[in-house]
């Protein structure tokens, strides 16, 4: 999304965070999804793809309104144990490969992200930014 800010990318974030503050504020959620993670033994995609994204939005839809159960991880919250839609799949889906987390993948996901906010943001990161970083790094390490 970088290419896409007009302004000062740490003000857009301080922005963003700002609105917390506001008193009836309506914040969005976030959702993180790697649609094509593949297997580490097959090299197959774990998830069947297009059609069935709607399972992966019903969750979400769900947990928004309180449904859908969720289980905390190093890195968020992940669908627990049967709350993810799997039946009638054309391809059989292994929940435990699908939300399992490798630490030298989160590793180097969190060392790019430094990365990029050293490179692009600067002395304009906001603190909060910084420490959820800082925190994350500590949680995959702890995994």
């Amino acid at each position: 999304m970088r290419p896409f800010f007009g302004y000062n990318f740490g003000h857009y974030l301080s922005h963003w965070l700002s609105m917390a503050e506001r008193p009836g504020a309506k914040l969005p959620k976030i959702f993180h999804v790697n649609w094509f993670r593949k297997s580490a033994t097959t090299g197959a995609f774990l998830w069947p793809g297009f059609g069935d994204n709607i399972r992966v939005l019903d969750w979400m839809f769900r947990r928004l309104d309180g449904e859908a159960r969720a289980s905390p991880s190093a890195v968020g919250l992940l669908p627990s144990e049967g709350s993810l839609n799997l039946e009638g799949l054309a391809e059989p889906v292994d929940p435990g490969e699908l939300f399992s987390l490798d630490r030298s993948f989160w590793r180097s996901e969190a060392a790019a992200v430094r990365s990029y906010f050293a490179t692009q943001v600067n002395d304009d990161l906001p603190g909060e930014v910084a420490k959820q970083l800082d925190l994350l790094e500590t949680r995959i390490e702890q995994m």
